[in-house]
């Protein structure tokens, strides 16, 4: 039935209160009820329904699955062939580009996989971290059991990206700021998410040129400057960690990017221990 623009709904079909209702409406007497239908003459009763002769106990989940998600074939990304040509070439690789607030990782990672030759894709942890819409546990608000729980959940779906990326031939960049003395904030979770044959890469600038470029941010991206400044002091202990760590603070992005193409073509041909 077609109802005129503006006219409002008709009550629901529910008991009492639609053509199905068990009572009769007669003319000249609304709401009295007809009288009772005859008893119905007993007849053969249907078969109760029979069990099942047997039952199969429930198949225990696979490791090779996240619930009903099938993982890649070939499980963690294994490390990749060095390339043949100077610079990363056409190699399909995982990278995690580390840094502090303000170091420049989303704006390099981007361009990096936009310049490739080879079809590349940028996830950053703090967009899926912010797919949280209603109850987004802000780390600026304190760092607690929510927001760890959040961050945690993050990695994981950014690490199941990239592993799906890489089995369909697709390289990824990761970016995100990974604490060298918080393990739970570390590379371990970043290795058991992804694999073995992620290459991460420090990016480094000065104090002076972070805290610049905070102070460009807006929102919830924008920190104090004492809490930069903690962060940077922080990520000054990836220096003696074997990881290779660019210094960005005289680079602009595009040779910023150049520069972490050759540092990826050297992790390729000597990965870095980790």
């Amino acid at each position: 039935m077609q109802h005129a623009v503006g006219a409002p709904l008709p009550p629901p079909q529910g008991p009492g209160n639609g053509p199905w209702t068990h009572q009769a409406q007669h003319s000249g007497h609304p709401g009295q009820a007809g009288p009772p239908p005859p008893p119905m003459a007993p007849g053969p009763q249907p078969p109760a329904p029979q069990p099942p002769a047997h039952q199969h106990a429930p198949v225990p989940p696979s490791r090779e699955t996240t619930g009903h998600v099938q993982l890649p074939p070939g499980g963690p990304v294994p490390l990749p062939a060095p390339p043949a040509e100077p610079g990363t070439g056409a190699a399909t690789l995982a990278v995690l580009l580390i840094g502090p607030a303000g170091a420049g990782k989303t704006t390099v990672a981007k361009l990096w996989a936009g310049r490739r030759r080879v079809p590349t894709a940028h996830v950053s942890l703090d967009d899926v971290r912010e797919w949280v819409c209603s109850g987004f546990a802000d780390p600026q608000a304190g760092w607690n059991d929510h927001s760890e729980a959040q961050y945690r959940l993050a990695r994981r779906t950014c690490g199941f990206a990239a592993r799906n990326f890489l089995a369909n031939g697709i390289s990824c960049i990761l970016d995100d700021a990974v604490f060298p003395d918080r393990p739970v904030v570390g590379l371990g979770g970043w290795k058991r998410h992804v694999g073995p044959g992620l290459l991460p890469v420090v990016l480094l600038p000065g104090l002076e040129v972070v805290l610049e470029r905070n102070a460009a941010r807006s929102g919830n991206r924008r920190l104090s400057d004492e809490e930069v400044a903690r962060i940077h002091g922080r990520m000054a202990g990836w220096y003696g960690s074997g990881l290779p760590i660019i210094d960005n603070s005289t680079y602009d992005v595009e040779t910023t990017a150049r520069v972490l193409d050759d540092v990826l073509a050297r992790s390729i041909a000597s990965p870095p221990a980790w």
